[in-house]
C-alpha cells in the first residue's frame, strides 16, 4: 500500500469520525443553536476531510480540483448559512436552553430593525471610556 492511500485512508476516517459527531450531536444536544453549532463545525469539518481523501486518492487533477472547490465553498457557505438561521431563530423568539447561563445578545437587539445596539464602552471597560468610539480608540 502506498503511502497516499494511506494518508487518504486517515482523512476518510477523520472526516468519517466528524461526521458522526456531527450527527450525535444534533440528536443529543439540548437546543437549536447547539445543534446548528455542531451540525455546521462538525459536519463541514468531516466533508472537507472526506474529500480532502477522495482528492488524494484519485490523484487525477479533475477530481482533486472539484474537490478543492467544494471543500472551499463548504467553509464559506457552511458558518454564513448558520450564522443567518442562527439569527432569524434568535429574533423569532426560539428559547435558549435552560442551562445557559448567559445571553449576551439580550437587549443589544432591537427588534423591529434588526440592527445591533451596541455600547462600546460595554466591551473595553476603560477607565475613560466615554460615549463613543473615538474614546475607546484614541487616534
Amino acid at each position: 500500500m502506498n503511502p497516499i492511500t494511506v494518508v487518504s485512508m486517515f482523512f476518510f476516517i477523520l472526516g468519517s469520525f466528524l461526521m458522526f459527531l456531527a450527527g450525535l450531536g444534533l440528536l443529543r444536544l439540548p437546543d437549536v443553536f447547539l445543534r446548528m453549532s455542531a451540525a455546521t463545525k462538525a459536519s463541514t469539518l468531516g466533508a472537507g476531510f472526506i474529500l480532502l481523501a477522495a482528492a488524494l486518492y484519485f490523484e487525477d487533477l479533475g477530481t482533486t480540483s472539484r474537490a478543492i472547490a467544494t471543500i472551499f465553498f463548504l467553509l464559506l457557505t457552511g458558518p454564513v448559512a448558520a450564522h443567518r438561521i442562527a439569527r432569524a431563530a434568535y429574533f423569532d423568539g426560539v428559547h435558549l436552553w435552560e442551562g445557559t447561563i448567559r445571553d449576551d445578545l439580550e437587549g443589544h437587539y432591537d427588534q423591529k430593525t434588526h440592527e445591533l445596539e451596541s455600547d462600546p464602552c460595554d466591551d473595553f471597560p476603560l477607565e475613560d471610556c466615554e460615549e463613543g468610539v473615538g474614546d475607546v480608540f484614541p487616534a
